[in-house]
């Protein structure tokens, strides 16, 4: 399976946004570009859904199904969002619906959902959904006050397991940083052993007008 898993050091760090930066670059690259995400919950808020902005900047026709097995109305955990609705996430179908995602395609872009120790069931966290894939990580992070200790925990975190972080994303990068965020960026370079790149605030109706954010080449 050849592509990029993206997680967060949390929630609204810009998950949603670094993934769909990168299925956009592939796809303006010429690939076949599938999105695929465990969970999407929130339904009952206002605005797009992560899976239809992942869909729309890949220029994919899967259906809703096809990227996100497992969909629940309530702001919540997967797991719990699921326990709400009276059922239960399996890891099985997540894996079998991944693989089937990126059957086809040329590469496969995933975004996780919250950060890596969120259960997606009891006993099956989204790190180890990442591990079963085997694709390599990107981590999303806000590059204001607080946000080292998160992001060095996340990189702790996925090297525990064995997982290898390509890259970590900070955004929304400011036009004029301050030095707080430079500080940042720095820092998790330097700590984190690991190589930072920034997105800025993005048009999210005009995806043309994205970045290119170039994907990692696989471990090894």
């Amino acid at each position: 399976m050849r592509g990029v898993f993206v997680t967060g050091t949390g929630t609204e760090v810009g998950k949603t946004i670094v993934a769909a930066v990168f299925a956009r670059t592939l796809a303006a690259e010429g690939k076949a570009v599938a999105v695929f995400k465990p969970a999407v919950t929130g339904l009952e808020e206002e605005g797009e859904p992560d899976h239809a902005l992942l869909r729309r900047a890949a220029g994919s026709d899967q259906s809703a199904d096809e990227i996100a097995p497992y969909r629940y109305g309530p702001p919540a955990s997967p797991h719990l969002a699921a326990e709400m609705a009276g059922e239960q996430i399996e890891p099985e179908r997540l894996l079998a619906a991944a693989r089937g995602a990126a059957t086809g395609s040329d590469v496969l872009v995933c975004e996780g959902v919250g950060g890596l120790l969120v259960p997606l069931a009891p006993g099956y966290l989204v790190r180890d959904l990442v591990v079963d894939l085997g694709l390599p990580l990107v981590v999303a992070a806000s590059p204001g006050l607080g946000m080292i200790n998160h992001t060095l925990l996340t990189l702790e975190a996925a090297r525990a397991a064995g997982l290898g972080v390509r890259l970590v994303v900070l955004t929304p990068w400011p036009d004029e940083p301050t030095a707080i965020e430079e500080s940042n960026h720095a820092t998790i370079a330097d700590l984190g052993g690991v190589r930072v790149e920034t997105l800025p605030r993005l048009d999210l109706s005009d995806p043309p007008s994205w970045p290119h954010l170039p994907a990692p080449p696989p471990p090894g």
